[in-house]
């Protein structure tokens, strides 16, 4: 089954970088973006997390007012709360980043462990 999901948003919270007790980082951030239809605008809210060292990378490179282009798959997953509640939620688990409006000028990219990471190249990936 295909299960992907490829979003531009701007960021509107800061990335929240946080450790697992084995010391994974995790950093979480959530991003709108906007389209028209007949003639009305609608903004749509997503919610993303990211995992290793693309967790710190985000967190060290990003902040609110971010564009960036996203990819990954859908995950949801339940908890509880401080209160005791049940708490659901629906996210991207993203495995490739790039950051659209870094200070260069140039876009970054960014990848989980499964590709480059921030401008790493592999000479064995390119095609001549």
């Amino acid at each position: 089954m295909l299960n992907v999901a490829a979003l531009e948003v701007r960021l509107g919270r800061d990335p929240e970088l946080r450790y697992t007790p084995d010391g994974t980082a995790v950093c979480n951030l959530s991003g709108a973006n906007n389209f028209r239809y007949n003639g009305k605008e609608r903004t749509d809210w997503f919610s993303f997390v990211f995992w290793n060292k693309l967790a710190e990378i985000v967190a060290q490179y990003l902040k609110k007012g971010s564009r960036i282009n996203v990819s990954g798959r859908l995950q949801s997953r339940t908890w509880e709360d401080k209160d005791g509640n049940t708490r659901y939620v629906t996210e991207i688990r993203a495995n490739d980043v790039s950051f659209l409006d870094p200070k260069s000028g140039d876009t970054v990219e960014a990848k989980d462990e499964i590709g480059p990471v921030a401008g790493e190249k592999d000479d064995d990936q390119i095609p001549f």
